[in-house]
């Protein structure tokens, strides 16, 4: 696994149950970034890769059988790391990242895998981001969230499964890299909770 002293950049990963708010919270903290002068990447998981895409559209067309749904994550996150997640770092580049390896190991571990050894496989080759921001909500809010979107059909997002999700997040709280976030404010009340942090630790 790649650490923090192999590469000069800084390594943002932002997670939580769907309707959590990483998306709007991943484009905040770019904008933050590059006001600092800092060259920022900003990419996803799944991303838009051949493994990716299959990924995406078993979201909506039926999911995958586990074995083979946790093995396209795997493709799909060693092309991410060795194409760009890596090479950026090394580049003295801020990545910030919407999901990562942790959601593997929330919503695959929900289909009967162990978290641990999802964990395991995945930093045989996937740097540790420097700050892993968490964030969290109820299921209840996140489920009417994700409602008003109109994602309502979506078939990782069923109820029992996201409290199971958001249970396995709420284990990497404690961790010196991970941070939770309470999610049920404001977007401006979000950023600002993970900006007093990262500024805190400067």
């Amino acid at each position: 696994m790649a650490t923090n002293s192999d590469y000069s950049g800084l390594f943002i990963v932002l997670e939580g149950i769907d309707g959590t708010g990483k998306s709007t919270q991943t484009q905040r903290l770019a904008s933050y970034f590059s006001a600092l002068g800092w060259e920022v990447v900003l990419s996803r998981e799944p991303t838009d890769g051949p493994w990716g895409k299959k990924l995406r559209e078993s979201a909506t067309t039926g999911r995958l059988e586990p074995e083979q749904e946790l093995e396209y994550f795997l493709l799909d996150r060693k092309e991410h790391v060795e194409n760009l997640i890596l090479p950026s770092l090394k580049d003295g580049k801020v990545v910030i990242l919407d999901r990562y390896y942790f959601s593997t190991m929330a919503y695959q571990g929900c289909r009967g895998f162990d978290p641990a050894e999802i964990r395991r496989r995945n930093e045989e080759f996937a740097p540790r981001p420097d700050h892993l921001f968490v964030l969290d909500i109820d299921v209840g809010t996140a489920l009417q969230r994700i409602g008003h979107r109109g994602d309502t059909a979506n078939h990782f997002e069923k109820t029992d499964s996201l409290q199971r999700c958001r249970d396995i997040f709420l284990t990497l709280a404690g961790e010196s890299f991970v941070h939770v976030i309470p999610a049920r404010g404001t977007p401006d009340e979000i950023t600002l909770q993970i900006i007093d942090f990262l500024e805190a630790k400067k």
